[in-house]
């Protein structure tokens, strides 16, 4: 609102004096106040009083009202700065990888219109006891002496402070929001998602909503920036030597995988994270297993690794390499120790 429009409002030329606009302001107060009017029109009606004497007040410098510059009168009606809503959303691996709606709740503060921020009532209400005059005259008790006092309800000031109605002498009403909000598959720990929020305290157009997602950490999972999903699991290290197929945990669910003797670190291609947001194509699933052994074995475990110990002598065809190659070296280190030997 320029500061002409609210000069317009309570009825004055611009530039009128600190006393001109503080008593229009309290004649416009007395007769369009709810409390006081219960016509329909009187709450928007004190709605344009309160924000035609708050942009005057603005104006103000010094505690002089003066009237607004050339460039201030220009942006009449100019809605306010828009401002951000900010939250922060916690998602799982699961729900950043397909995409989900959340719904988003919150209050928004907004300054109560019907006392404009103070608190109170902007036109006090006369005191009762002292009619407004702020003392009470009174006749002692002899009956000829008049007296007078200072009020005791009002303290002299002749008004009584009330706390608005409206907002309970806060000077500020709250209400509820609820944004729903669809988030894409793929997002990261840290992205932030712009999306209309609220209206503003004005009304005059919805508030910016920025939202910065959260991945929450996995019992299983660990996300990679790059789209790669991870997973450490241990695995039986019988069925790991035995080449077994295993059940291994991916975001479709549990997958068949074989293990290969050797190898720990196995690449699950597109099963992994969608490589940016709203991509169709996936990143890897790196399984890492970790062979584990029981730390005792029955007697049936016992004779069989014996066996299979007994088995490998070196002298199979299926002995690896490296082992053939490594007794034969202690064979010979053997033999030519001996040799060295001094005999008796």
């Amino acid at each position: 609102m320029s500061i002409d429009v609210a000069y317009a409002e309570l009825g004055l030329r611009p530039g009128a004096s600190e006393a001109e606009v503080r008593a229009a302001f309290r004649r416009l107060a007395a007769r369009w106040h709810p409390d006081r009017n219960p016509s329909p029109e009187a709450v928007a009606w004190m709605q344009r009083i309160n924000r035609a004497y708050d942009a005057i007040r603005e104006a103000a410098f010094n505690d002089d009202f003066a009237a607004a510059d050339a460039d201030a009168a220009s942006g009449a009606d100019a809605a306010s700065p828009a401002r951000t809503l900010r939250r922060r959303l916690r998602l799982s691996i699961e729900e950043a990888a397909f995409g989900c709606t959340k719904t988003l709740r919150g209050r928004l503060t907004r300054s109560c219109a019907a006392c404009g921020g103070y608190g109170r009532d902007r036109i006090d209400p006369r005191c009762g006891d002292c009619d407004g005059s702020g003392v009470i005259a009174g006749t002692a008790w002899f009956g000829w002496l008049s007296t007078k006092w200072t009020c005791p309800a009002c303290k002299g000031h002749g008004t009584v402070a009330r706390a608005c109605a409206a907002c309970d002498g806060s000077g500020e009403t709250a209400s509820a929001w609820r944004r729903t909000l669809r988030i894409p598959a793929g997002v990261r720990h840290a992205d932030v998602l712009v999306a209309a929020g609220p209206p503003d305290a004005d009304g005059r157009g919805e508030l910016e909503l920025e939202v910065e997602i959260e991945i929450a950490p996995h019992r299983l999972f660990e996300a990679g920036d790059d789209g790669s999903l991870r997973c450490e699991m241990p695995v039986d290290g019988f069925a790991w030597i035995a080449n077994a197929w295993i059940e291994v945990p991916t975001l479709a669910g549990l997958q068949q995988m074989r293990l290969q003797r050797g190898r720990r670190v196995y690449r699950l291609r597109g099963q992994g994270l969608p490589l940016h947001r709203g991509a169709t194509a996936r990143g890897d699933f790196l399984v890492t297993v970790i062979p584990t052994f029981p730390d005792t074995l029955s007697k049936r475990q016992q004779s069989l690794l014996e066996q299979l110990a007994k088995s490998a002598n070196g002298a199979d065809a299926d002995t690896p390499p490296s082992l053939r190659t490594w007794r034969k070296e202690v064979e010979s280190w053997t033999r030519s120790r001996a040799a060295r030997a001094p005999h008796g």
